[in-house]
């Protein structure tokens, strides 16, 4: 076996506890507690018996009483006092938290504020001005800038991307992925945006937004879908559901009708036997057609601006008619009509006159032969008659024939 051999020189600062100091007053006054790492100017210099901390750098977790905590970078964690399992990797990173527990700042100035629990930052100054928001996480940092640069107190807010959430000071439950994704979002909540600049204008709340610049100029509204690239209604619309990549599209192999319910339940009709029961012939039910009364109309400004003449029913005179044809919203008003099922009603009446159709022609077609063998019959009667008729003739002539003999 080769002989061991020892580090030379010998290294320094083998104390114990497992505790490693290199650097002026670095873990200048520990107590009791045990396997803590200061490398760099006054690092970790008041732990005392805080246990399983590490400071890498001048004055990193210089106040830090407290255990497993990890500062790397110069003031990395610099006031900490009593706060526990958090990590600040790069300059002035979380320099302020002196009570939050249980953050991650990666990045120059990341968390720089913060007081605050439950954060990540990842990124140049990322959450820098977040000082009490909770269990908010951002990664990215470019411009506009930082991922929720401007965050004070709002909380659980997910940014990833440049610029991603940037302005959002107060607004909570925000997730944004993408470079400047609701970049503009102040103070509203429960928005999600996914792509480059989605929702970026957006101040409204519960807005969903997929696609790169999906609602990008959005000026306020609530509870709106957006879904494809540059999908933009810009205004106070609120409760729309805007999809791109449909209208002028064509779909040559077929298909069928997409409907939605009161529940907001997407979904098609379906003709199978496998999937009805109580089948039976529609026979008079369709008559509830000729009762009902079309109409032209215009829907109100708010619904359509442009004002557009309109042809259909109205849902509460249909009502009146049959119940049944008619679709409810929440509260079980007459809401619209179901044109699908009136339109099945033409069917039933134009079988209902073709059958009547066939049975007229059908008379008449029986008709026809009776009156065929009518006329046979007075054919046949009529040579009777001139049969009958030319041997009376014959007879009459024959009796005017007189012989006179002298």
């Amino acid at each position: 076996m080769p002989q061991a051999q020892a580090v030379s020189p010998a290294p320094d600062g083998c104390y114990p506890g497992f505790t490693t100091a290199e650097g002026c007053k670095a873990l200048q006054f520990l107590g009791a507690g045990a396997g803590n790492t200061g490398v760099g100017w006054y690092s970790l210099y008041l732990v005392g018996s805080g246990n399983y901390n590490t400071g890498v750098g001048a004055g990193t977790l210089v106040l830090n009483t407290a255990d497993s905590n990890t500062a790397v970078g110069a003031a990395a964690r610099l006031l900490n006092t009593s706060s526990t399992e958090n990590v600040a990797v790069g300059t002035d990173a979380l320099v302020h938290n002196d009570s939050g527990s249980y953050n991650t700042a990666v990045g120059i100035f990341a968390l720089f504020n913060s007081t605050a629990s439950y954060n990540t930052a990842v990124g140049e100054m990322v959450l820098l001005n977040n000082t009490s928001g909770n269990f908010n996480t951002a990664v990215g940092a470019g411009l506009p800038g930082p991922a929720l640069f401007n965050n004070t107190t709002g909380a659980f807010n997910t940014a990833l991307g440049g610029g991603a959430l940037t302005d959002n000071t107060e607004g909570n439950d925000n997730t944004a992925s993408g470079d400047g994704a609701l970049s503009g979002n102040i103070d509203c909540s429960k928005n999600v945006a996914v792509g480059l600049n989605a929702l970026g204008s957006s101040t409204g709340n519960n807005n969903v937004a997929l696609g790169n610049y999906a609602e990008f100029s959005h000026a306020s509204g609530d509870n709106n879908i957006y879904i494809g690239y540059q999908i933009d209604h810009a205004g106070d619309e609120s409760n729309a559901c805007c999809i791109g990549s449909i209208f002028g599209q064509t779909a040559s192999n077929g298909g069928t009708a997409v409907y939605v319910d009161a529940s907001n339940k997407l979904g098609m009709l379906t003709s199978s036997k496998r999937f009805k029961e109580e089948i039976k012939p529609m026979e008079q039910a369709s008559d509830a057609l000729f009762a009902l009364k079309p109409l032209t109309f215009r829907y109100k400004k708010a619904i359509d601006p442009a004002g557009k003449s309109q042809f259909g029913l109205v849902a509460e005179e249909v009502e009146k008619v049959n119940p049944d044809l008619i679709v409810r919203d929440k509260e079980g008003k007459p809401y619209s009509v179901r044109y699908d099922q009136v339109n099945a009603m033409p069917l039933n009446e134009f079988l209902k006159e073709h059958r009547a159709f066939v049975e007229e022609h059908r008379q008449v077609q029986q008709q026809q032969k009776e009156i065929d063998a009518l006329k046979a019959e007075l054919k046949q009667q009529r040579a009777l008659i001139k049969k009958v008729n030319d041997k009376v003739e014959l007879k009459t002539s024959a009796a005017q024939v007189v012989v006179h003999n002298q």
